[in-house]
């Protein structure tokens, strides 16, 4: 094969594994939309879609981990509305920007466990400064609860990504 037609087989080999990280974190967001959601802090959610852009900024391009927050926030927004899209966005834009500092400061230092609640903290404070902003109003009061929740939606998923890592570099990535 010529250098043109490799080109144009690694695009498209990108591009789908592209596509199948960005179906494969909305069924995760599809199937924690279906957990019961706790009652007594409402807004707060494992962010189990989240491993694949953990997973996505560990093995592929930087910008690609940010490509799918911004999928993410596309969906969100058709599925969802306005609001949640803008918040999604807000979520995931900080989060990846946070990871990929963390990972430019510490290197191969850089844990799953310590990308992931970090991830998690900016996500919940992304979100809570924009909702401040659209409500008019400050919900910083509830960034206790988010901190809390953040360090244990945090510690899970670097557990699951740890676990699905392995799996999903089957997809044969280079």
């Amino acid at each position: 094969m010529n250098k043109q037609g490799r080109d144009t087989a690694d695009k498209t080999k990108h591009l789908t594994l592209m596509a199948m990280l960005f179906a494969l974190s909305i069924v995760l967001s599809i199937v924690e939309g279906l957990l019961p959601a706790p009652t007594a802090a409402p807004g707060i959610k494992l962010g189990l879609s989240n491993i694949v852009v953990m997973f996505t900024l560990i093995n592929l391009k930087k910008s690609d981990a940010l490509i799918i927050a911004f999928l993410k926030a596309g969906f969100a927004l058709l599925t969802r509305g306005m609001v949640a899209g803008i918040l999604s966005l807000s979520g995931g834009l900080a989060s990846v920007l946070i990871m990929l500092l963390l990972m430019g400061l510490l290197g191969k230092k850089t844990s799953y466990l310590g990308l992931s609640v970090s991830g998690a903290v900016f996500h919940n404070l992304g979100q809570i400064t924009v909702a401040s902003f659209i409500l008019k109003t400050s919900l910083w009061y509830y960034f206790p609860i988010l901190l809390i929740s953040a360090i244990g939606s945090g510690f899970l998923t670097s557990v699951l990504l740890r676990q699905s890592a392995p799996l999903l570099k089957r997809l044969n990535l280079k």
